[in-house]
């Protein structure tokens, strides 16, 4: 038996009510005005997070009050939160999400802004309860996550967005038509880069100290997923991002914006190979430090795909991270920035006849460069309009949820669950590199060897890495009791 929505049982239950009677049914603007909106029209969302990110996605999914906020779950109201707890003061507030959605029965839908540990398994327990689900990037904190959330979605019908606002910029049209004119010829290169991290990363993981607890927060929820430990300062509400139990490092906070633009204009599959080398940190001579449980200051990645009909050749796509960036293409006058301004971050395709060239793409300006061999220059332009929030990624996904499953508005998003997981499987593809790049252990010597440094081989369809089994450890992680993650 389908299972229905309540947001369409609503709206169904107004549609077959007008449709047996025979009374006449006075339209809606006549009755409101212009604009205004039946009860059974709005859309009943909740936040998980619902500070820092949390509290824009909210809040541009509401859509200036257009959809109805019922309920806010945070694990600490005492921090960014409390605006998201002002703007909507109607609001339930709660701290486990589980009690949120097993409670309440008529949310819709929701944003999932939460650090990238809690992604995976908040997405499952809403969807496997029929919720449509906004995930901030990245999708997920692990490959088979993301996988699992692709499968979910379509098996049962959920409507789907990952917060990558920038696959919502029209601009990025103008880089689609130059690879669809054909005029690059072959794009064998890729090159990627950021100034991340701008974080603490790197060292060795804080201390943990109980007494310095926020009276707030409730370090439990907080840690979800991940192994039970003492309250450890500062991880909340930010610097999570550099440690492997809670966060997906550089790539996971940007590249999702930045992998997003060759993978999705030239329509690439999952990787073929990966490989990779990281920054180390010599703090006694001859004796580099040693922090597995975190991300390294920086890392250099690369990636392989086979030839797409986009590319016409097999295509080798690099990363790095920590402020390293790639060469100057001579095709680029030596006084222009790449990528975007001061060259920070950006992305670099390479054809047989051109490069294209461009910032990041999350909510500064796309800034396209095309630059031919044969001197011909297009650019697109260096500031953007913005008519709504975030070029309405949120608001898209709202509307989407009211138009259903399958629906034109649904299969018009940009970064729905089918792209998104490929896409967010490449993005982690790079740090099951970098993990496995860190593997060591003690030799026949008696000195630690690092084992995993090598090309690693991968069979996406299987989701393995098949030269290096111990690589695949990563794809997965393992669950604290009580969060693990359920197949549908």
């Amino acid at each position: 038996m389908k299972k229905t929505t309540n947001s369409q049982s609503r709206r169904n239950f107004v549609k077959n009510t007008a449709l047996a009677s025979s009374i006449f049914i006075v339209p809606r603007h006549v009755l409101g005005g212009p604009g205004f909106l039946a009860p059974s029209d709005r859309l009943n969302i909740a936040a998980i997070g619902a500070g820092g990110k949390g509290a824009s996605d909210i809040a541009n999914a509401s859509v200036n009050g257009r959809e109805n906020v019922v309920a806010l779950c945070d694990v600490d109201f005492s921090g960014s939160a409390k605006r998201s707890v002002e703007r909507f003061p109607k609001a339930k507030l709660f701290s486990d999400y589980r009690e949120m959605l097993d409670t309440m029965k008529d949310i819709d839908a929701v944003t999932i802004s939460t650090p990238d540990h809690v992604h995976g398994p908040a997405a499952a327990y809403a969807m496997q309860r029929g919720k449509h689900v906004y995930v901030q990037k990245p999708m997920t904190h692990n490959i088979r996550e993301a996988r699992m959330l692709t499968q979910m979605a379509r098996d049962k019908k959920i409507v789907t967005q990952m917060g990558n606002q920038g696959a919502s910029n029209p601009l990025l049209g103008m880089v689609q038509k130059w690879v669809d004119s054909g005029a690059l010829g072959r794009i064998t290169k890729v090159e990627i880069w950021t100034n991340r991290p701008v974080w603490p990363q790197g060292n060795a993981m804080p201390e943990p100290d109980p007494s310095s607890k926020p009276n707030d927060l409730n370090w439990d929820l907080w840690l979800g997923p991940a192994p039970m430990k003492p309250y450890t300062p500062n991880l909340h509400p930010f610097n999570w991002r550099g440690w492997w139990d809670y966060g997906t490092g550089a790539l996971g906070d940007v590249g999702c914006h930045l992998i997003d633009i060759p993978y999705r204009t030239l329509k690439l599959k999952y990787p073929t190979a990966a490989e990779c080398s990281v920054g180390t940190v010599f703090s006694q001579m001859w004796n580099p430090d040693y922090h597995p449980e975190g991300c390294p200051p920086s890392s250099f990645i690369t990636l392989n795909y086979e030839a797409t009909d986009k590319t016409g050749a097999p295509l080798t796509m690099t990363w790095s991270d920590g402020g390293i960036r790639p060469s100057h293409p001579e095709i680029i006058p030596a006084d222009s920035d790449i990528g975007g301004p001061g060259s920070q971050n950006g992305v670099l395709i390479h054809g047989e006849h051109g490069v294209i060239s461009t910032n990041i793409n999350d909510s500064s300006p796309l800034t396209p460069k095309l630059y031919m061999s044969n001197g011909v220059t297009e650019f697109g332009p260096e500031v953007e309009e913005m008519p709504e929030p975030e070029y309405g990624h949120q608001r898209k996904w709202v509307d989407a949820c009211k138009a259903g499953f399958g629906s034109t508005e649904h299969l018009d998003l940009t970064s729905s669950f089918d792209y998104a997981g490929p896409m967010t499987e490449t993005v982690l593809m790079g740090n099951l590199a970098i993990r496995s790049y860190m593997l060591r252990k003690e030799n026949a010597e008696g000195n630690m060897e690092f084992y995993g440094r090598k090309k690693l081989l991968w069979d996406g369809d299987n989701m393995e890495i098949t030269n290096f089994d111990d690589a695949n450890q990563f794809v997965t992680r393992t669950y604290r009791e009580g969060w693990e993650m359920q197949d549908v």
